[in-house]
């Protein structure tokens, strides 16, 4: 990838994951900010990403933080939580957060404490900001959940599929095995040996960060 589309590429990924993010009222304050960098997004994100950004800024405050809990909290199928898809609330699931916990640490990235490190957000403010080709292989280990959100969010019309659009767009196009694992995802769902760990963040964390 050149430098031109690294660029471009880490860009995409600092808007879509701040688009993404819990819709208070810190983000809501951000997007006169946000539409300016519109500008200089490449074309293949430009388009869905402004898209977004409109829905935010035109949409009430109150009925946006209501589609976003009934969206990403509610349904299993729109979980920002990437390795939730292929592990579920298994044991392997604590061994898949602590790759990525390694990913980050290993670029010099600590966490906060109530911070889960699969979380889509999250992912893409570390391939934007500290080490995008790591980034990019968390993105690509974990494309099956990934296009399976995508396909989820444009069944049920979410407005956020649109940065969905624009993340996947970076990376290349599905092939076999990648096909196979989200046919089989869409059909089967993820594993369900309860463990304890839980799907989503407690409220707190979603609605003061992501």
């Amino acid at each position: 990838m050149s430098l031109a589309g690294k660029q471009g590429t880490a860009l995409t990924y600092a808007v879509a994951g701040r688009l993404m993010s819990y819709p208070d009222q810190a983000l809501l304050d951000e997007l006169p900010w946000l539409r300016p960098a519109l500008a200089d997004l490449p074309r293949w994100s430009r388009t869905d990403l402004a898209e977004l950004l409109e829905h935010l800024a035109a949409t009430d405050p109150t009925v946006l933080a209501a589609e976003y809990v009934a969206t990403f909290d509610l349904r299993r199928r729109c979980c920002l939580f990437l390795t939730y898809f292929a592990y579920g609330d298994t044991r392997k699931r604590g061994v898949a957060l602590l790759q990525f916990k390694q990913a980050y640490q290993a670029a010099g990235l600590t966490l906060l404490p109530d911070e889960l490190p699969d979380h889509l957000c999250v992912v893409l403010e570390f391939a934007a900001t500290s080490d995008l080709d790591t980034g990019r292989r968390l993105l690509l280990e974990n494309r099956a959940g990934l296009e399976l959100l995508r396909l989820s969010l444009a069944d049920s019309g979410s407005p956020w599929e649109a940065a969905l659009r624009a993340v996947t767009r970076s990376l290349p196009a599905l092939q076999g095995d990648d096909r196979a694992a989200v046919a089989r995802l869409a059909a089967e769902g993820p594993p369900g040996e309860d463990v304890g760990l839980e799907p989503f963040a407690p409220p707190d964390y979603m609605g003061a960060r992501t």
